[in-house]
């Protein structure tokens, strides 16, 4: 078993040698976790009284993943332009311009402190009635940009702020102007910092995006809705619906914690 393991796992430097114990220790401790678990779940589905109808759940296959389908591409335009959003947003809270730095962090402290249901409730039946914006999937993807966008900009915030002041004003010593400064010495050190959290919240993304059910856009958690009401199987359609975006959860918040190892700062 040892032999295995050194054979599988690679050294700090990138070359074979040693398995360092805590390592091997992580990897059986994470094994353990998931056979438990769903050990766990196969006996308390197998004791309960439960008449299984897959069937029906089984002709709506399409259904879920065309819902399935929806939920990623809702998802992927809302984070291009949340992140774009945010980090606009974090440039403005830095603005010398008062107005409009007092106006971005009010907007922001707003969305923040709003329930995400609450907010998709009020644009839909408030604002988009009185803007005239009929199409539900432009109007649920605004609604998610705009409030991850809040989000994001603290994240760019917390990132541009942990740059140095020193490096700020070495950088103006120098000559270089205020975008020249953002543009070689902010960023790219911010960009560091933020990708971790920033991946992260795309998992918080990617489930609140199930509240655009409320407003009948049809992603993956309203879809399984409308399978529920033809099949009345409830159970067999709502297991598969926490499997898919587990699906796309799971990955995401393993990626994240790599990023996070990956890029910290040695203290």
């Amino acid at each position: 078993m040892i032999e295995t393991w050194r054979d599988l796992v690679l050294a700090p430097g990138g070359a074979r040698g040693e398995v360092s114990p805590p390592t091997v220790a992580k990897v059986l401790n994470v094994a353990l976790a998931l056979v438990l678990l769903i050990g766990a779940v196969t006996l308390c589905l197998f004791f309960l009284d439960i008449n299984w109808v897959w069937g029906s759940v089984w002709d709506h296959r399409s259904e879920l993943f065309a819902g399935w389908l929806m939920t990623v591409g809702v998802t992927a335009v809302a984070l291009v332009m949340s992140t774009l959003g945010g980090f606009v947003l974090a440039l403005f809270q830095r603005s010398f311009f008062l107005p409009l730095r007092y106006f971005t962090k009010v907007l922001i402290e707003i969305v923040r402190c709003t329930p995400l249901l609450v907010l998709i409730l009020v644009i839909w039946y408030g604002f988009c009635n009185v803007f005239r914006v009929e199409n539900r999937y432009i109007a649920g993807i605004l609604i998610l940009t705009l409030f991850e966008s809040a989000y994001i900009s603290e994240i760019f915030r917390a990132g541009i702020e942990s740059v140095g002041k020193s490096q700020i004003e070495s950088a103006r010593a120098i000559g270089f102007t205020r975008v020249q400064t953002y543009r070689y010495v902010i960023i790219p050190q911010a960009f560091r910092q933020v990708l971790p959290p920033l991946v992260g919240q795309l998992v918080s993304l990617i489930k609140d995006s199930s509240l655009l059910s409320y407003i009948a856009i049809k992603e993956f958690t309203f879809s399984a809705q409308q399978v529920n009401s033809n099949s009345y199987s409830t159970l067999e359609t709502y297991l598969p619906l926490a499997v898919g975006y587990l699906l796309l959860t799971v990955p995401i918040a393993l990626w994240s914690r790599w990023l996070e190892r990956r890029f910290k700062y040695e203290t």
